[in-house]
């Protein structure tokens, strides 16, 4: 018997983001951002490797010393120790994945 699906709520970790864990494990974790145009993923690292996945919108990324803009169906991979963030030009939705799951989303 398989266990049942967790519901997680909607956070706003900034202005104009919006936040929701889709499913997790230790090993893997599935989150959904939805950006306002204009909104911002503030730049950081983690130690956790991430793909993301450009379901809507438009977006600026800053990876290291590298930008770069993408759009609907768009996806890349950031490396653990990466400082990343993006500008949200058009309102939409990411999906990122991070391995190993982000307890801090918990």
């Amino acid at each position: 018997m398989s266990e049942p699906v967790q519901s997680f709520p909607e956070i706003s970790p900034g202005p104009g983001v919006l936040r929701q864990v889709l499913a997790d494990a230790p090993e893997l974790m599935v989150v959904s951002f939805r950006f306002e145009a204009g909104a911002i993923g503030a730049l950081h690292d983690h130690p956790h490797v991430q793909s993301t996945f450009v379901e809507s919108g438009r977006y600026r990324f800053f990876l290291d010393d590298e930008t770069f803009e993408v759009g609907p169906g768009d996806s890349f991979v950031i490396p653990s120790g990466a400082r990343h963030g993006c500008e949200c030009l058009e309102a939409g939705r990411l999906v990122d994945c991070f391995t190993p799951r982000r307890d801090d989303f918990l």
